[in-house]
């Protein structure tokens, strides 16, 4: 195999050169971040998720068998990362459309590697769930677990339809910071 360019590069880094780090920050940060920006259209995620790929870059050079090109390899992390970014995501887009019951029968359908993702997901919306307030953890369990209409809802709870919705999107809001803070 032909001699990688960046092999003194690579060198330097692993030595803990900060002059090494310097200039693979320089040579690949605009690339990887217009690779990232392509794919996200969103400058901020873009940012943070190009901060991530550098500091995976960085801790696994150690384990960098010269098999391809230095480019390559960090293409692949970022190609990686942004996968995991869109698997998150629709994770998230699943949470908040539907809640434990139907979440973990979903989880397939996500294609989650293993059983302990899928046990650590079920644990983080179960006590997201209980940390919620009685009246929504009611309202999302009438709507997501029992698939009830908002009218439904309005009905047996003797409120408004206006109401009901209103209390579902403010339990709907709870549920997602609460998540936020436990996953």
């Amino acid at each position: 195999m032909k001699r990688d360019i960046d092999y003194p590069l690579i060198h330097k880094i692993i030595d803990r050169n900060e002059r090494g780090l310097y200039e693979l920050f320089q040579k690949y940060h605009s690339p990887v971040y217009n690779f990232v920006y392509k794919q996200l259209k969103d400058r901020a995620v873009a940012d943070e998720l190009t901060q991530d790929i550098f500091v995976s870059i960085i801790e696994s050079l150690r384990d960098f068998r010269f098999q391809c090109s230095l480019k390559t390899f960090i293409f692949t992390i970022a190609r990686n990362k942004i996968i995991d970014h869109f698997r998150k995501k629709k994770i998230k887009r699943i949470l908040f459309s539907a809640l434990p019951h139907f979440v973990v029968e979903g989880l397939n359908a996500v294609m989650m590697d293993d059983d302990l993702e899928k046990k650590q997901l079920q644990e983080d919306i179960e006590n997201t769930f209980h940390k919620l307030p009685r009246d929504y953890q009611l309202i999302l369990r009438l709507k997501y677990i029992e698939n009830r209409s908002v009218r439904y809802i309005a009905t047996r709870l003797l409120r408004t339809f206006k109401s009901t919705e209103s209390l579902l999107f403010r339990a709907r809001n709870a549920f997602k910071q609460i998540y936020k803070t436990i996953a």
